[in-house]
C-alpha cells in the first residue's frame, strides 16, 4: 500500500512538471515570434513622414526605391513615361544611378532619350534624371521629361537661322549693287538699272520685316483684347483692295460672292492681314489672264456657326508632300518662284496663328496644275463669344479622297463653284 501510494506520488509530481516545462516553452515561442529579427527589419520601409504628400505634387515623375531595388512609391506620371513596370523601375542607367547613389549618398544627374512607349516609329522622350538618398535606406529618383521644351528649342534655333539667311540676301544684294552704282558712276544708264534692282531688294527686305513684326505680334497678342464683330464683306474688299495692282498686271480677274450679311468676331487688323495674305499668295502663284475666286459661307458645327471664307485660285498647285508644310515659316513650295514673287514664307504661317488664336483653323486642298483653295474657317459673330478659346473644331467636312485603278489619288474640293460672284476689275 506504501508503496503504490510512493508511486501514484511521483507520477503526479512528474505530470506537474511537465506541465510547467510545456507552458514554459509556449511562453517561450511566443517571445521569439514577436521579437524582430533581421529580415524583418528590412521588410514594408516605411516613407518618412511628409514625403508622400510631396511627391503627389510634384510635376517632376518621381520613383522611390528600397534597398532591394523594389518600388515603394511611384507617381503616375512614371507610370505614364514608361519608368516602373511590374513593380521594377524599367529603365537601367537609372537603376544603375540610384544603387551608385544607395552605397556613397552622392546625388546624381543625368539627361537620357528614352525610347517612346506605343509607336514604332522610333520617337524618343528626352529626360532630365536626378537620383538622391531618401534617409539611410531609400533612394529618390526624379525625372522631368524635357521633350517639348527640346521641341522648342529646335524650333527657334531654326527660326533664328532661317531669319539670319532671309536677311543676309537682301542685304548683301544691296551691298554689291551699291558699288555696282559707285563703278558705274560714268554710265547713266548702268546706274538706272542697278538702281531699280536696290529698288526691289528694299523692299522685299522691308517686306520680310514688316511680316516678322507682323509674325511677332501675332503670337505675342491676345486678339479677344481688342475684338469685335467684323464684316466679311469688309475683310474681303480690303483683301483685294489689297492685290488689285499685281492682279492687273497679270490681267488677273478677281471674283467675290457670298459674303453678305456674314460676320466673325475678332481682331479686325489680325482677320484682314490673314485674309489678304490668302489673297495675295493666290495671285502671285496664278499665270496671267486665269482667275481667282473668294467666297464665304456659313456652315453648322458643334458649339456654335462657322463662317468658311475660302480663296480659290488656278495656279500651278501644291504637291502632297508639300501640302503638309505649307504652313511652317519660310517653308516655300518652289524658292525659285518664290525670289520672282518676293515671297517671304512667313505669310501662310502668319494665317495660320491668326486662325488659331481665334478659335478657328486654316486648311488647304490642291491639285497640281489645276489650283489651290486655302479656306478659313472661323467662329461666327454672336456665337464665338463663348467657344473663342476653342482652338480645334471638330464636325467639319474634310476633302474627299478617291484612289485610282493606277495608284494614284484624286483629291476633290468640298467646295462648290463661287456663287453669283461679283468680278472686281
Amino acid at each position: 500500500m506504501d508503496v503504490n501510494a510512493a508511486v501514484a506520488a511521483a507520477a503526479a509530481i512528474a505530470g506537474v512538471l511537465t506541465g510547467v516545462i510545456a507552458m514554459l516553452a509556449f511562453r517561450w515561442s511566443e517571445r521569439d515570434q514577436k521579437r524582430p529579427t533581421r529580415t524583418s527589419l528590412h521588410t514594408d520601409p516605411v516613407l518618412p513622414p511628409g514625403v508622400d504628400t510631396v511627391l503627389s505634387v510634384l510635376r517632376s515623375s518621381a520613383v522611390v526605391l528600397d534597398e532591394a531595388d523594389a518600388v515603394v512609391k511611384a507617381s503616375s506620371a512614371a507610370y505614364a513615361l514608361g519608368l516602373v513596370r511590374g513593380g521594377k523601375l524599367a529603365v537601367e542607367p537609372m537603376l544603375q544611378m540610384a544603387r551608385d547613389t544607395r552605397r556613397d549618398g552622392e546625388i546624381r544627374q543625368v539627361e537620357l532619350d528614352l525610347p517612346r512607349r506605343g509607336t514604332g516609329r522610333g520617337e524618343a522622350l528626352a529626360v532630365s534624371a536626378r537620383v538622391a538618398p531618401l534617409g539611410s535606406r531609400l533612394v529618390l529618383l526624379l525625372v522631368e521629361d524635357l521633350t517639348e521644351a527640346r521641341r522648342i528649342e529646335a524650333v527657334r534655333r531654326d527660326f533664328v537661322a532661317n531669319v539670319s539667311h532671309e536677311l543676309k540676301t537682301p542685304v548683301g544684294a544691296l551691298s554689291l549693287l551699291s558699288e555696282a552704282v559707285m563703278d558705274a558712276s560714268d554710265d547713266p544708264e548702268a546706274v538706272e538699272r542697278f538702281a531699280g534692282r536696290m529698288q526691289i531688294e528694299a523692299t522685299r527686305l522691308t517686306n520680310l520685316v514688316q511680316e516678322l513684326i507682323d509674325l511677332s505680334r501675332v503670337q505675342n497678342d491676345d486678339p479677344l483684347e481688342d475684338a469685335e464683330p467684323v464684316r466679311v464683306g469688309e475683310l474681303v474688299a480690303e483683301a483685294v483692295d489689297r492685290c488689285r495692282h499685281q492682279a492687273g498686271t497679270k490681267q488677273i480677274t478677281m471674283a467675290a460672292g457670298g459674303t453678305a450679311e456674314l460676320s466673325i468676331w475678332g481682331n479686325r487688323g489680325q482677320l484682314a492681314a490673314a485674309l489678304g495674305n490668302l489673297v495675295e499668295n493666290a495671285v502671285n502663284y496664278s499665270p496671267a489672264r486665269t482667275r481667282v475666286g473668294i467666297a464665304a459661307r456659313r456652315v453648322t458645327a458643334p458649339g456654335g456657326d462657322l463662317i468658311e471664307i475660302a480663296v480659290t485660285d488656278q495656279g500651278i498647285g501644291i504637291s502632297e508632300k508639300d501640302r503638309e508644310r505649307v504652313f511652317e515659316r519660310f517653308y516655300r513650295v518652289d524658292p525659285a518662284r518664290s525670289r520672282q514673287t518676293g515671297g517671304t514664307g512667313l505669310g501662310l504661317a502668319i494665317v495660320k496663328h491668326v486662325a488659331a488664336s481665334h478659335g478657328g483653323e486654316v486648311t488647304v486642298w490642291s491639285s497640281e496644275g489645276q489650283g489651290s483653295t486655302f479656306t478659313l474657317r472661323l467662329p461666327e459673330a454672336g456665337a464665338a463669344r463663348d467657344r473663342v478659346t476653342d482652338h480645334h473644331m471638330p464636325g467639319l467636312d474634310e476633302d474627299d479622297e478617291t484612289e485610282q485603278p493606277d495608284g494614284t489619288t484624286t483629291v476633290s474640293s468640298p467646295y462648290e463653284p463661287l456663287p453669283a460672284p461679283e468680278v472686281l476689275p
